[in-house]
């Protein structure tokens, strides 16, 4: 199986090139029978694509552009999502394993109750989205993606990896982010600080921590007191 190594995190990817394996061109994701299997989709432009209770398992979904990308109690399993807009997607109350996302538009997303095992958001826009209950099952990395004024609240992200992505005013609320491997991003301007306990940085990124913190503590430094009268 094809797998990418970020920090202390091996990701498992889906296995679509494999001998043997034919991915049908598909026009649609919907399915009576509620799966999807060995599938390839490509170059969609939509106003609407909708799916509850549907399974999409092995299969490539490229060139996709949704005005509305909605996902509601959904499995997907081996599954790569390449150069796609899915603005405003909302994904709720579904498992993901073994997917990639990769050169995606996922700006201004809801991801809500989501159990997520062998995951990849690879070179991806993510500003503005919310991850609510969101659970790393397994190994999770984002590398390379834009994730400006992101939310994580309530999620556990144990063992996840953040690599060379940009957290310009990303938010951790409450949650478990124990062995989260922050290394290799600038942390300056982070909120949420005192959530993030026990996760791993480099020695370098202490200073970039405490500028956070004092950021987000609003305080004043005694110097400069009397330019504020």
């Amino acid at each position: 199986m094809d797998s990418r190594t970020f920090g202390r995190v091996t990701v498992t990817l889906p296995t679509l090139n494999e001998p043997g394996l034919y991915l049908s061109n598909v026009t649609s994701l919907d399915s009576a029978r509620g799966i999807v299997q060995d599938f390839q989709y490509s170059d969609a432009d939509l106003r609407d694509l909708d799916l509850t209770d549907t399974s999409l398992i092995t299969g490539r979904v490229s060139g996709l552009r949704a005005d509305r990308f909605q996902l509601d109690k959904v499995r997907l399993d081996s599954v790569e999502f390449d150069t796609c807009d899915l603005a405003t997607a909302r994904i709720s109350d579904s498992k993901l394993s073994r997917v990639v996302f990769r050169n995606c538009k996922i700006m201004g997303a809801n991801l809500n109750g989501l159990a997520m095992d062998n995951v990849l958001f690879e070179n991806c826009k993510l500003d503005y989205a919310s991850f609510e209950q969101v659970r790393a099952t397994g190994p999770v990395a984002f590398s390379k993606c834009v994730l400006t004024e992101t939310t994580f609240t309530g999620c556990d992200l144990t063992g996840a990896v953040l690599d060379a992505c940009t957290l310009r005013l990303t938010e951790f609320g409450r949650g478990k982010y124990k062995d989260l491997d922050l290394r290799g991003n600038d942390l300056t301007s982070l909120r949420g600080v005192a959530s993030l306990g026990k996760v791993v940085i480099d020695r370098a990124q202490q200073a970039e921590l405490a500028e956070a913190l004092i950021a987000e503590l609003d305080v004043t430094f005694g110097d400069t007191l009397d330019e504020r009268r």
